[in-house]
């Protein structure tokens, strides 16, 4: 039985990423990026292709852990009849070579404890070649990767892992570090544990130092902006949507998919949440990454990218990995990346537009680039797509869709209005009149009083909730109001919002997953913005109680088993709640 996605912690030193469990075992460790698979992907719970736990023998009488104060380093504590013990895991920032870092330090009498190492490597297909370079150095080879483990604890091979049993006294410190380097390299140079640690909290610290303290929830904001400074790919500034593949949206489900890429849609949200934090060098960073992966001819752009700008994501299934809690199929790559989703072209527009209102250095080339995009969105704005949820069903004109493609003129508009920039203002405010009309006719059924999914249906949908958050229509709107209080009413599940109701069939898939977290904290923003901030404020605290012991969040809840789902941690849902605590406050106007 794999651990629940709560029993986790995320370790990373914004190049790749590990989840550590409260047990003390690592299930999850992509090197050297975030999405290579050349160290073990156990995905949480089959320890057969890939695991590293460190722990006290026999029993323990309980566990609890911790973020040191402002960091990603993470400490868990193990009590034993006989002491306690605490392991401080951690990534270095990334220098020559990626670093996981253990240190397991006795605070209290003695504690025995035994490390098991299982190293997989490929996405936990390949048995690498275990060999001794010296007493406390161990290499495991296969093609072209390597991992180099150094420690002082005797260690041997015991049915293909590597195994060792230790005592720590009270003052003792025994360490554990484990290195990559390509396989044809020479071995990685060996680091100081004590003065790694010291440096990556040193790092942490002095960068989360720069985030403003303000609001009634700072410290859930700071957690939040932590994580996402995390699944930032340093090297290129994109934001990884989370550091895991095929999580399931449903336990035993098929809806599992690959979350390591960067996804234009998260551009608004994630300038929204870095510039309200005061995060401008990764807002800059993350803007310079969204233009060079949409460069090239606007006919061709994606949905998402990889971490560099890549484009071929095909996808691909794992079939030797059993999956979280048997959900399969495993999935590498993501086949959304070939759909058409029209409202990628208003996030483009949107974020670019908020950048230049921001404190963000204005770039003449972006505008040229996005008049090119303005003009492909002009032959496929009123084609029917995959929608903002990559439906695998036929493509509809959904009307979240047509929204943003509003947005994208509208924020055109207003480069030219208000910012002084140059363009052909009149197509584009036709434009921009033609789809509103068209959406307000067309999108909206009278007889429910609600923005619907797509043209000729009925159903709902929760993205409608962002009408009045991207200016389509103001709070104060009855279509709006309305459209609030029908969500509530039919998509709202133990309090919590889930995107649509699966049960049709027509995105594709079987029916069944969690409520939707980023949805939920858009009912949130909306409820503030129509008058109501005594719902918002209990629905966002309601939302703050859902993370884990250390603060972070999957895509969903499953509000019956009380468990998160999804790709975990998600840099959506956590976005989202930044942006929801900057509008309670009243950071954002």
């Amino acid at each position: 039985m794999a651990a629940s996605l709560e029993d986790y912690a995320l370790i990373g030193d914004c190049e790749s990423a590990a989840l550590v469990g409260r047990d003390g075992s690592i299930d999850w460790l992509c090197w050297p990026r975030f999405d290579s698979g050349a160290c073990f992907a156990a995905l949480l719970g089959s320890a057969a292709h890939g695991r590293w736990r460190i722990a006290p023998v026999g029993d323990y009488r309980s566990s609890a852990r911790r973020y040191l104060e402002d960091t990603l380093v993470l400490e868990t504590a193990f009590r034993t009849p006989g002491g306690e013990a605490t392991i401080a895991d951690f990534m270095p920032p990334r220098a020559a070579c990626p670093h996981l870092v253990r240190r397991v330090h006795g605070r209290r009498g003695r504690v025995r404890m035994r490390v098991d190492l299982t190293l997989r490597f490929d996405y936990g297909s390949i048995v690498p070649w275990v060999t001794r370079v010296d007493a406390r150095t161990l290499r495991a080879v296969a093609g072209p990767d390597m991992v180099v483990l150094r420690t002082d604890v005797p260690l041997r091979g015991e049915d293909l892992s590597t195994v060792g049993v230790f005592e720590v006294a009270a003052g003792e410190t025994v360490d554990f570090v484990l290195s990559y380097a390509r396989s044809h390299r020479p071995l990685p140079e060996a680091i100081d544990a004590a003065a790694a640690l010291e440096a990556t909290a040193g790092y942490w610290r002095a960068w989360s130092g720069r985030f403003r303290r303000t609001g009634r929830w700072h410290e859930a904001k700071l957690r939040s902006i932590i994580t996402l400074k995390a699944l930032t790919y340093a090297p290129t500034g994109g934001i990884v949507a989370a550091p895991t593949t095929s999580l399931p949206e449903q336990p035993g489900g098929a809806r599992n998919w690959d979350y390591r890429f960067c996804w234009l849609r998260d551009a608004t949200f994630a300038l929204r949440a870095l510039m309200d934090g005061g995060c401008f060098e990764e807002a800059e960073a993350w803007r310079a990454w969204l233009l060079r992966a949409v460069a090239g001819t606007p006919s061709q752009v994606q949905i998402m990218y990889g971490l560099r700008g890549e484009r071929r994501l095909e996808e691909l299934e794992l079939p030797w990995l059993p999956g979280y809690e048997g959900s399969r199929p495993v999935r590498i790559g993501n086949a959304a990346a070939g759909q058409l989703q029209v409202d990628i072209f208003g996030e483009v527009m949107n974020a670019l537009y908020l950048g230049r209102r921001g404190r963000l250095e204005p770039d003449a080339a972006a505008w040229r680039l996005q008049i090119e995009l303005l003009r492909r969105l002009e032959e496929v704005w009123a084609e029917p797509d995959q929608g903002l949820w990559e439906m695998r069903g036929p493509p509809q004109h959904f009307v979240h869709s047509k929204v943003m493609a509003w947005v994208a003129f509208d924020r055109a508009v207003r480069s030219v209005d208000a910012l002084g920039l140059e363009g052909p203002v009149e197509r584009w405010r036709a434009l921009r009149e033609r789809i509103h009309h068209e959406v307000c006719r067309h999108g909206y059924d009278a007889t429910q009083g609600a923005f619907v999914q797509h043209y000729g249906t009925a159903e709902l949908d929760a993205s409608a909730l962002l009408i009045p958050q991207v200016g389509f229509l103001p709070p104060t709107d009855p279509r709006v109001q309305s459209t609030v209080r029908a969500i509530e009413r039919r998509l709202v599940r133990d309090g919590l919002v889930i995107r649509y109701d699966t049960a049709s069939g027509k995105d594709g898939l079987a029916a069944g997953e969690g409520a939707f977290l980023a949805c939920s904290f858009w009912l949130a923003d909306d409820l503030l913005l129509i008058g109501r901030r005594e719902d918002a404020t209990r629905l966002f605290e309601r939302l703050l109680a859902l993370r884990n012991d250390v603060g972070l969040l999957a895509e969903e809840y499953d509000p019956r088993a009380r468990r998160q789902l999804g790709n975990f941690p998600q840099a959506f849902s956590h976005l989202a709640l930044v942006n929801t605590a900057h509008l309670l406050e009243g950071v954002r106007r």
